[in-house]
């Protein structure tokens, strides 16, 4: 659907009193009955995966119980979780016991220096070159992160990831500014047609300059509830993953051999690059969940997203940082 196509009649459930806000705009009171309207943004979206962007920090078990409960109509109807959402669509929302955040205070010099990291903007895309340490989203502790820092400082309504990068990974971070640029380059992600190009400083010399790495991945919890991911060939919950690797550099930090590389990953697995370095026995430094015994003397997590490959696109790339970039040799050749 384009965002001029026909939108179809929402019942006439309210009075005058009781007019549904856009859903557009955040809810202002979370303890009375909301009444949110469709817009173009919202169309064709699941209703859990709605509800989730305007609930943010109530459990998803919550938000499921909320719909088998009866607590959220669908213009007025019973709904289930994977219904799709039409323009003008009215959902009704019970109260529920949510704190209201302050919009995240920005800073005239942080926002000037994250909008000088837009490295590629049309009609319904952004592309961020993110600093490292710098989470993609708030929660956890956190006021903010870059999607609620960009949505505050281009005071646009819609502004939405398309993917996530971790904290202390930097470099390329695609937002989508409409729902249609959403759903494309979602979709390229789940058919594996976007190709993302990770630079890394990794411990060692890897013997060969070229090879694949293929350990299928199982996610598991510490008993602090740090989330951890490791390979494991025998658990029948270990997803399969592959990351391709180039050499690109071999030189010495502080004595010890290190190695620039490229890494393409072809499957999408939480930490895999850091994972599947580790597991070959060349972990990438700074890594303080995956190379905790690192002696380089490096002080960030040395993984930088360089390169994104999108169908319809020209090659959008983000330098690599200096205090990545510093620690290579004076001869050292960046790929292009």
């Amino acid at each position: 659907m384009t965002d001029d196509a026909p939108t179809h009649e929402a019942p006439a459930i309210f009075n005058s009193k009781t007019r549904p806000q856009s859903a557009d705009d955040e809810i202002s009171n979370f303890g009375k009955v909301n009444y949110l309207e469709v817009t173009r943004h919202q169309h064709d979206q699941r209703l859990d995966n709605f509800l989730l962007n305007r609930l943010k920090g109530l459990p998803k078990s919550h938000i499921y119980k909320m719909i088998r409960s009866d607590e959220v109509r669908v213009n007025n109807k019973r709904c289930k979780a994977h219904d799709r959402l039409q323009r003008e669509d009215v959902v009704r929302i019970a109260p529920v016991e949510l704190a209201t955040r302050e919009k995240p205070i920005i800073s005239a010099e942080f926002a000037k220096s994250l909008l000088a990291r837009v490295v590629y903007e049309d009609e319904g895309l952004i592309v961020l070159n993110k600093p490292f340490g710098i989470a993609v989203h708030g929660g956890s502790g956190l006021d903010f992160g870059v999607i609620e820092a960009m949505r505050e400082v281009t005071g646009k309504k819609y502004l939405e990831l398309i993917h996530r990068i971790d904290k202390d990974t930097s470099g390329l971070l695609m937002i989508s500014k409409k729902r249609s640029t959403l759903k494309v380059l979602q979709q390229h992600l789940v058919d594996k047609t976007i190709q993302k190009h990770y630079l890394c400083l990794a411990k060692g010399q890897p013997a060969l300059n070229e090879q694949r790495i293929n350990a299928p991945l199982l996610r598991y919890t510490l008993a602090s509830g740090e989330r951890r991911v490791k390979v494991d060939a025998q658990d029948l919950q270990a997803k399969e993953s592959q990351t391709d690797i180039i050499v690109h550099e071999r030189f010495m930090i502080n004595g010890q051999p290190v190695s620039l590389i490229e890494a393409k990953p072809l499957t999408g697995r939480t930490h895999q690059i850091r994972v599947h370095l580790a597991h070959i026995g060349h972990a990438i430094l700074g890594d303080d969940k995956y190379n905790v015994h690192d002696k380089s003397g490096v002080h960030r997590l040395c993984l930088h997203a360089w390169r994104l490959d999108i169908p319809g696109y020209d090659a959008i790339t983000a330098p690599l940082p200096d205090d990545m970039a510093d620690w290579l040799p004076e001869t050292a050749k960046l790929p292009e």
